[in-house]
């Protein structure tokens, strides 16, 4: 299938992205091929018209779980217990897995056309990825995990981790994982909001400094980074110092992470969105106790404060919005730029920039997606507005293309009550 996409305005995707107008994005199956004048001879292929909306790449989630739907819940639940049930017999597995689909799905129609997972039940992550491919299922590109790597009492043990009581367990887990052909490693390093039993201990260590190394050690010889949960400054130092290649969510740095930052080549993945109903809300919506609030503030300060330090010292950053988690839903990663603008103060277009060629590149596919260009795949979106402008454009799409396929019209079904509650953290 050959399309020219006609009267659009691009934004390519690169650092220093400007609006230009008068061109053609010429398409052949799932590759970008050419960017022509206006004018030029379109015979031979499908001419969509776009009306003057801006087409952009498509969005890279960078921090996924596709188990989860991101339904608001006062009480916690004992998601481990719930996983049981799900992989106890061949129906339930089957019933679950579907629903995992019906999520990627939400993240491709959200504007999302690559997710890197970093923690999954059993293996669905890498056969929607399978089915994705090879267009059985409608969803992004995805990078998968499968099952995190963490320890007994550890953060998602039992849920989208498997608990690990020593090395040779972990070992084991990650020799499971490689036969799945997983395209990441996870390790879950610290607890989280959630996890801390007493106010001011979120982020507290759980895995042991040697359990890391060892997985690190032998994913690396196996070809996969490794990516990990980390939510305290001694979680940060102790994944940095013992191999781990990038930090998810993060917390204050001082000059001792900085330097292990660079000396490891490692990059922050910023997650802006999971602690801040926690930490803002007010607890009578969120159901939080006192004690997860508190931990809730510190958590939500801290990644605000790693992602601005690292940026004012050159540690690459990528954004991902933790998926799964209470009021984040699959089609709404557009609000973690937001967060990002408003919070750690970039400017609109490093946030999509961001969100867009450098989460490709940091995720090692940035020579397959993440711009708009020639031979990249044939990955954007359209909005009506100009998100250089307002990134809440990027809510409103007009097309979504993956890998050449495209969906018109977008529009997932959305949850007003989490719009309400999260509409007033945009400005």
């Amino acid at each position: 299938m050959k399309r020219a996409y006609t009267n659009g305005i691009l934004l390519d995707g690169t650092e220093q992205m400007e609006p230009v107008r008068g061109k053609v994005l010429l398409t052949e199956n799932d590759k970008i091929t050419a960017i022509a004048d206006a004018g030029a001879n379109l015979d031979g292929y499908e001419v969509i018209d776009l009306r003057g909306g801006y087409l952009c790449p498509g969005l890279i989630n960078l921090h996924v779980h596709l188990a989860g739907n991101g339904k608001p819940s006062a009480k916690p639940r004992d998601n481990a217990a719930l996983v049981r049930k799900i992989l106890s017999n061949r129906l339930t597995r089957a019933i679950a897995y579907r629903l995992v689909c019906s999520y990627a799905k939400l993240e491709l129609l959200g504007g999302v056309t690559t997710v890197r997972t970093v923690g999954g039940i059993a293996d669905f992550d890498t056969r929607c990825r399978d089915d994705s491919a090879a267009g059985k299922v409608l969803a992004p590109r995805i990078l998968a995990a499968n099952e995190g790597i963490s320890v007994p009492g550890g953060h998602m043990a039992g849920s989208v981790a498997v608990a690990a009581h020593n090395n040779a367990e972990a070992l084991a887990q990650l020799k499971k994982a490689s036969e799945q052909k997983v395209d990441l490693v996870k390790l879950m390093i610290t607890g989280g909001v959630l996890d801390a039993t007493e106010k001011g201990t979120p982020g507290e260590m759980k895995m042991p400094p040697e359990m890391i190394k060892a997985v690190c050690d032998a994913a690396h010889k196996l070809g996969y980074t490794v990516a990990a949960h980390t939510e305290s400054p001694a979680g940060v130092k102790a994944a940095l110092e013992n191999g781990v290649d990038s930090i998810e969510h993060g917390a204050k740095m001082d000059e001792e992470t900085v330097r292990l930052y660079k000396e490891r080549g490692a990059f922050l993945c910023t997650t802006i969105s999971p602690a801040l109903p926690y930490a803002l809300f007010d607890t009578a919506v969120s159901g939080a106790s006192e004690k997860d609030q508190y931990n809730g503030k510190i958590v939500f300060d801290g990644v605000v404060e790693s992602a601005k330090t690292a940026l004012a010292n050159g540690i690459p950053v990528g954004l991902g919005n933790d998926v799964g988690c209470p009021y984040i839903t699959q089609y709404d990663f557009w609000r973690e730029l937001c967060y990002f603008h408003k919070y750690c103060g970039v400017s609109n277009r490093f946030a999509l920039y961001t969100a867009t060629l450098r989460n490709a590149q940091l995720a090692g596919i940035g020579d397959v997606t993440g711009s708009i260009a020639p031979g990249k795949s044939a990955d954007f979106i359209v909005t009506r507005e100009n998100p250089l402008e307002d990134l809440r454009a990027l809510q409103h799409l007009e097309v979504v293309v993956c890998r050449g396929r495209a969906v018109k019209k977008p529009s997932p079904k959305r949850r007003k009550e989490v719009d309400a509650l999260l509409d007033p953290y945009l400005v």
